[in-house]
């Protein structure tokens, strides 16, 4: 299993008792991208931020597309796989309670996220989608997403992630059983620095500290 490892990632301990969190990035991100969310989510969670190994124009991504805002969904659930089985390397190695991540996910990030939590909920406890759109055209496949918790935070002038991408994502993961909350923002297709404090709030409270909730 170690030979999977070699996919390019950093990995960085925290502190006991603080959950860790798995950081995907958007089209033409690495793992280093994603890395100064930590500080604001919670600095003293242990950190696993992982490259995507599909290449579009040079650019690297978690899965292929076949055209913007059209996705190729038999790569994606291969993708999927790749990434919960990497997972299970990293937790072997990194000491990582199993499917005990947090996945932080931005657009192409946040929908390999969400597919992860529909095909393999195992691998996660929850998750934060940001610019999140709906990894299935058709729908996801049946899953029990009972006791995981999911924050979508969009932005309302996203040309991409648009209103209806997040009202049906978070329609299929309430059907599915998670607690599904949402943060939306007026901007576009990013992260909203002003919404960083409630997504740590909503971290804490995830996993039962008030005190940092």
């Amino acid at each position: 299993m170690t030979d999977i490892l070699t996919r390019p990632h950093v990995w960085r301990p925290g502190t006991a008792g603080h959950p860790p969190l798995l950081l995907l990035h958007g089209t033409g991100g690495d793992e280093h991208d994603l890395l100064p969310l930590r500080e604001h989510l919670d600095a003293a969670a242990p950190v696993l931020s992982v490259r995507g190994t599909v290449l579009e124009n040079g650019m690297p991504r978690f899965f292929r597309r076949l055209a913007e805002g059209v996705f190729d969904e038999d790569d994606l659930r291969i993708q999927v796989d790749a990434l919960a089985e990497f997972l299970l390397a990293a937790e072997d190695r990194y000491e990582v309670a199993a499917g005990s991540w947090t996945a932080v996910g931005f657009s192409n990030g946040a929908n390999i996220a969400s597919a992860l939590m529909f095909i393999h909920p195992e691998r996660l406890s929850g998750a934060i989608l940001l610019a999140a759109m709906v990894p299935f055209r058709d729908g996801p496949p049946p899953s029990d997403l009972s006791g995981r918790r999911v924050l979508v935070s969009n932005g309302r002038q996203d040309p991409m992630a648009t209103a209806v991408h997040t009202s049906t994502l978070v329609d299929q993961f309430r059907s599915a059983g998670a607690e599904t909350t949402t943060a939306p923002h007026t901007g576009g297709h990013t992260i909203a620095p002003s919404l960083l404090p409630r997504m740590a709030g909503w971290l804490a409270e995830a996993h039962g500290d008030p005190q940092q909730a």
